[in-house]
């Protein structure tokens, strides 16, 4: 009944349109549900339930012989969360033990999702991936007991370069490496272009398990700001100039946690930059496929001239977490991170990648990233409406146009950690701000994942959270 593409979902995305064009406004009555059948040629029950969606939301409320009319409230969101200037120092990070502490909340199905970012199983292809594992088990029992290439099974290796010309990429299935999720291929890029002691560039905000990552490798990060419009040259250039910078870690499309967008023409500048100075740029991409746009959005890889952007993705946030396979592009520096990958795990498991291979030979992946990112961008624009009227009207929050998380801005005096543990008592997940960040900048925000299909517990879980402010 909550399959996105359903046919009510379109008549509620309509209605939802006209909403925000100001063509219906609170108070107004809403067309009668066999007026809007007769308009839209649908069944009086399609439209009945576009409707009942719409007000366990809060958007529209239904009176008694009256009809339905449109909430005082409705799709009203936060203001837009500031946006906090990190000190211009290279810092090593500290935030391991709590970082820990969040991470135990995967897999745990105790806990409302909004603290880790991982698509609801009701949303993976997990009968279609089942299906298609047990018939490269029969098909090939002896292959898939065996080792892969190092490099990676090659038939997927030919897959992803062809989704790649979707991101602007032009590379060769040889030119690809397979990792053990985009983590280990932003693991394998540090290890190949740093040694400990060295400054790393990195946009703040910036996910938590780099940061933690940073702090393993003995590295010290210089952050600057991720602003509304994503990366500005300007802020990397006044860090490189003061500062020796080894190699820059940016995720230009839909950052976590903050949801930020580099625009394409500003991704160009900042490859012509760190080219220029000869600093590498480690792209990290995996939410480049969850756009709500039009179009999927370019790269930076996408502008580079002389191999010198390592491109990290994986299909950990679309189709399998637990298949953990990901992928890199090394560009010039190929054969140095094939070594370590050798060193690290010799290579990623042969069924996974049978699995996702055939996965996207089969022609299953663009139709299920419809359908994916129609259910997180529904919940993302249910969420905000939600925040807006059960936390405090000083609380702010991203509006992006991609990936599969919220970033909130509480209440200046909101100790965010503290939050976290009692939100967590109160069988609510969520990610304190602190973690995102080696320095003391976001004290007072928390990220909400996006990644399930809304449904009273989750309207019931932002109401509890914000109950639970005003006890703090």
């Amino acid at each position: 009944m909550n399959h996105p593409d359903f046919r009510y979902r379109q008549i509620e995305k309509q209605i939802t349109a006209l909403i925000s064009a100001g063509a219906i406004r609170p108070g107004d009555k809403l067309p009668s549900l066999r007026r809007l059948s007769r308009q839209l040629a649908v069944s009086i029950s399609t439209v009945s339930q576009a409707y009942l969606e719409l007000e366990k939301k809060g958007v529209i409320s239904s009176r008694e012989r009256s009809g339905f009319f449109l909430a005082p409230k409705a799709l009203q969101r936060p203001a837009p969360a500031s946006r906090p200037r990190p000190a211009l120092v290279p810092t090593i990070g500290t935030r391991s033990g709590l970082i820990q502490q969040v991470l135990d909340a995967l897999g745990n199905k105790k806990l409302l999702p909004f603290g880790v970012v991982c698509p609801a199983e009701e949303l993976l292809p997990a009968k279609t991936l089942a299906r298609l594992l047990n018939s490269c088990l029969r098909s090939h029992p002896t292959r898939s007991l065996d080792y892969a290439p190092v490099a990676g099974d090659q038939e997927l290796r030919r897959q992803i370069a062809l989704r790649a010309l979707d991101a602007g990429i032009s590379v060769t299935p040889e030119e690809i490496l397979i990792t053990t999720g985009a983590m280990e291929g932003l693991s394998i890029a540090l290890r190949a272009l740093t040694k400990p002691g060295d400054n790393v560039l990195i946009q703040s905000p910036s996910y938590f398990c780099l940061l933690q990552l940073l702090e393993n490798c003995g590295l010290r990060a210089i952050e600057i700001p991720s602003t509304t419009n994503g990366i500005d040259p300007q802020d990397i250039e006044r860090a490189i100039d003061r500062f020796e910078i080894r190699t820059a870690i940016l995720t230009p499309n839909f950052n976590n946690p903050d949801g930020s967008f580099t625009p394409d023409t500003t991704k160009k500048e900042i490859v012509r930059l760190l080219a220029e100075r000869q600093i590498p740029l480690v792209e990290d991409d995996v939410y480049g496929d969850l756009y709500f746009t039009e179009q999927r959005p370019a790269t930076c890889k996408s502008f580079d001239q002389n191999g010198q952007v390592i491109y990290c993705s994986s299909f950990s946030k679309t189709i399998a977490p637990g298949y953990r396979v990901g992928w890199m592009i090394p560009g010039q520096h190929f054969a140095k991170t094939l070594d370590l990958k050798t060193t690290t795990n010799l290579c990623t498991a042969t069924p996974n990648q049978m699995a996702i291979a055939a996965f996207l030979l089969e022609g299953y992946y663009e139709r299920h990233l419809r359908r994916l990112r129609s259910a997180v961008r529904n919940q993302m624009e249910t969420l905000l409406p939600s925040l807006h009227r059960h936390f405090p009207p000083e609380t702010g929050a991203s509006f992006p146009d991609g990936g599969a998380s919220v970033w909130v801005e509480l209440p200046m005096e909101i100790d965010a950690v503290d939050y976290f543990h009692k939100a967590r008592r109160a069988g609510i997940g969520l990610a304190p701000g602190p973690i995102f960040s080696t320095q003391d900048k976001y004290n007072n925000f928390i990220r909400l994942s996006c990644t399930g299909i809304w449904n009273d517990e989750m309207e019931n879980g932002i109401h509890k959270l914000g109950q639970l402010i005003r006890t703090l």
